[in-house]
């Protein structure tokens, strides 16, 4: 008798004490709130976020008007060697080609403007600055026409006028926190 009762004890004190605790924890778990702090950095995120594409749209405006100017000017040159009929072909062709590349790329900022717009349109952090947002994508379009029109000079005016709204809507983003 005395060998089991110190086997008994033995098992007791070796075993783990949790084996006779509670298995579930009853306190009661903590709900991450939502802080104002929190909602802030969220804010300030987005916007840095919109605040980013707005300022990539400029630098690839502006870059694409530096080149557009040069390209305005050959363009100009070959047109009026083929009025004159001293243009090759082989030259011809070319201008065409540049003609379309330029069309194709004032189409690519009036589609990526177009989805600025939409985004900053739909994203509550930033509709605040959609209403100065709002009518760049018409001026890309704009400039499309006139680039269809071979009118390369006024359609790279117009996105000037495009660079200028984006600008100012940076500028919003900025002064507003």
């Amino acid at each position: 008798m005395k060998l089991v009762a110190t086997t008994f004890l033995a098992v007791v004190l070796l075993s783990p004490s949790t084996a006779f605790s509670q298995t579930r924890s009853r306190s009661t778990s903590r709900q991450k709130p939502t802080s104002a702090a929190a909602n802030q950095q969220r804010v300030a995120q987005v916007r840095t976020a919109g605040a980013t594409r707005v300022a990539e749209q400029i630098k690839l405006l502006s870059t694409f008007i530096y080149v557009l100017g040069g390209v305005n000017s050959s363009i100009a040159a070959v047109d009026e060697a083929v009025r004159r009929k001293e243009a090759s072909p082989t030259l011809e062709q070319q201008n065409q080609d540049s003609k379309a590349k330029v069309r194709a790329s004032v189409q690519g900022f009036r589609v990526s403007l177009d989805k600025l717009e939409t985004d900053f349109r739909a994203t509550p952090e930033l509709q605040p600055y959609y209403i100065k947002l709002a009518g760049s994508a018409a001026g890309a379009a704009t400039a499309e026409e006139q680039a269809a029109q071979s009118q390369f000079d006024r359609s790279g005016r117009t996105l000037l006028g495009v660079i200028n709204r984006l600008t100012d809507v940076l500028l919003l983003m900025r002064t507003t926190e």
